[in-house]
């Protein structure tokens, strides 16, 4: 704002220098063209961003069951009762996951006590006393997808409060009005038909600013990652069981 003031001031001391009040003349469009260029900027940042967080959520979730039906899997060569007290465990949390966890994700927050269901569960299978090498291998196998389950949470758990850069919506927010209102600022006064491309700018430009804060959450809104992975783990589970 300084180098426009500045520059003003100079080149009105060049003679040959002329008045630019036309909302059509190079002022205007250069200013015009900037102000629509730094709104796309902002607004593709913020689509993009929600974008790909919510994409990354979604493959995480998958991966979070995923290790849990191999879990599920492993736990059949554990010493004594522990295979269906492991099964069951798992059976439980993923339920409680899909049923009690997810609609508190859905306002950035985490059930605490999913964490400690699987804390609980990792001891106990800590505490097995295997008899044999295969039963060792087992116990091995179901800690390392226990602790793949746990990593995936941890993420799980930062995608639920993940947000865009401060500031994001704002910028996008400001930068919208801006190019609605800059013919006008220029000088420009629309009457009749003239007057409608500007009133449909204003509407798309709206919704696509609504859309930005629409989808600023990973698990809320229309690309809200739901619980199916977490769902098809547990038909994964009743399949297993039938089988055995």
């Amino acid at each position: 704002m300084g180098a426009v003031a500045l520059t003003a001031l100079v080149f009105r001391r060049v003679t040959r220098a002329g008045e630019d009040r036309d909302p059509s003349g190079p002022s205007a469009a250069h200013a015009g063209a900037m102000l629509s260029a730094m709104f796309l900027l902002v607004f593709a940042i913020a689509i993009i961003v929600p974008w790909t967080t919510t994409d990354a959520a979604r493959l995480n979730t998958h991966a979070e069951s995923q290790a849990a039906v191999d879990a599920y899997w492993a736990a059949a060569e554990l010493p004594g009762a522990a295979p269906e007290e492991v099964r069951r465990s798992l059976r439980d949390y993923m339920a409680f996951v899909v049923k009690d966890e997810w609609p508190l994700m859905a306002s950035g927050r985490m059930h605490p006590v999913g964490a400690e269901r699987m804390d609980d569960l990792r001891g106990r299978v800590t505490e097995l006393q295997p008899r044999d090498d295969d039963e060792e291998d087992a116990k091995s196998a179901v800690l390392e997808h226990l602790s793949g389950i746990s990593t995936a949470r941890a993420q799980r758990t930062a995608d639920a409060a993940a947000t865009p850069p401060d500031g994001l919506l704002h910028l996008t927010v400001l930068t919208g009005v801006l190019v609605i209102v800059f013919p006008f600022l220029a000088g420009a006064r629309p009457r009749g038909l003239a007057i409608l491309p500007l009133v449909a700018t204003a509407g798309l430009i709206g919704f696509g600013t609504y859309l930005t804060w629409d989808i600023s959450h990973v698990f809320a809104g229309p690309l809200a990652v739901g619980p199916e992975a977490f769902r098809g783990a547990l038909d994964e589970f009743a399949r297993i069981a039938g089988g055995l």
